[in-house]
């Protein structure tokens, strides 16, 4: 996964830089979040992996899945894509566009996994210290995980908080290791 998105990082900050210069974050967004969804289709990656099929064949299908007419730049970064044999890659330039879309806009997602269940209220109470922490708007996905026993862990983006039990055995174990 990890070279995946060190191929995809290049085409998006390429495609964010051009769409926050020309006003088309939303228009971007769309397109590659429908580009990312073909990605994902089994039988899209059989045809474009198919050398049956030019690169300006499968252009001109993906343009149709799109909508038809599209701008000289959507157009250029599908070749681009293609040209580069980076099809694969689209869900995560897609995935990391929306993350510097939301940080452009002074927002973070956390992913928060809990052992048991959170209310509204401790989410609630959970993203506002975050929020205040990292002096950004927190969007916030749980999700329950058992394993964790007591506690919460949570992640936004490289920043990983384990505040969770099996977590703080797992490292009284390295210590009495060492």
């Amino acid at each position: 996964m990890a070279e995946l998105i060190t191929v995809a990082r290049p085409y998006a900050v390429a495609i964010f830089r051009l769409a926050k210069e020309t006003s088309t974050i939303p228009l971007w967004s769309d397109v590659l979040a429908q580009l990312a969804l073909v990605a994902g289709n089994e039988l899209a990656l059989e045809v474009v992996a198919n050398p049956k099929f030019s690169v300006a064949q499968v252009k001109e299908l993906l343009l149709g899945l799109l909508g038809g007419q599209q701008s000289a730049e959507v157009q250029n970064f599908i070749d681009a894509v293609l040209e580069n044999r980076r099809f694969t890659a689209l869900p995560a330039v897609a995935e990391l566009f929306e993350e510097y879309k939301a940080a452009d806009a002074g927002e973070v997602e956390a992913s928060i996994e809990s052992a048991f269940a959170m209310t509204d209220a401790q989410v609630a109470e959970l993203s506002a210290t975050l929020s205040q922490q990292l002096h950004r708007k927190v969007t916030a996905q749980v999700s329950v995980n058992p394993e964790l026993i007591g506690g919460v862990k949570v992640t936004v983006g490289d920043l990983v908080v384990d505040a969770s039990v099996r977590g703080k055995l797992t490292a009284l174990a390295s210590s009495l290791k060492s």
